[in-house]
């Protein structure tokens, strides 16, 4: 499995725990930088962020991949667009948290979000109500 980081570098223990919620081990993790320039447009910078992880076509749509995304909410919600785009489904993301009583913080895996699971589950509600 691929761990595609767009956030602060993942520790030794926090691979290890995605390594035992997601029941496989983790073959690598790409680190990609990501400096965003608020007073430009978006779009392009977050398809420069995709093209960082150095996926072809092919394994954007093959290989087993976890996201961790961006912490600014609008870059996550638009380089998840861009994936969704290439992959032709939602990733699931991870989620951290910060760890109880932890000074300086510790920030722990708290889950693999299914956001696929989710979107499917929400078109099943579409028609309710």
């Amino acid at each position: 499995m691929l761990i595609l980081n767009y956030s602060h570098p993942l520790t030794a223990e926090q691979v290890h725990q995605l390594e035992e919620i997601a029941g496989e081990a983790v073959e690598e993790v790409r680190n990609i930088e990501t400096r965003l320039d608020a007073g430009k447009a978006l779009e392009g910078q977050l398809v420069a962020l995709a093209d960082g992880a150095g996926l072809s076509a092919s394994e954007w749509q093959t290989r087993r991949l976890l996201v961790v995304p961006p912490a600014l909410s609008f870059a996550a919600v638009g380089l998840l667009v861009e994936l969704h785009g290439r992959m032709g489904y939602f990733p699931p993301v991870v989620r951290v948290r910060p760890g109880e009583g932890a000074v300086p913080p510790k920030f722990e895996v708290a889950e693999v979000m299914d956001l696929q699971g989710m979107r499917d589950r929400a078109r099943e509600r579409r028609g309710r109500g």
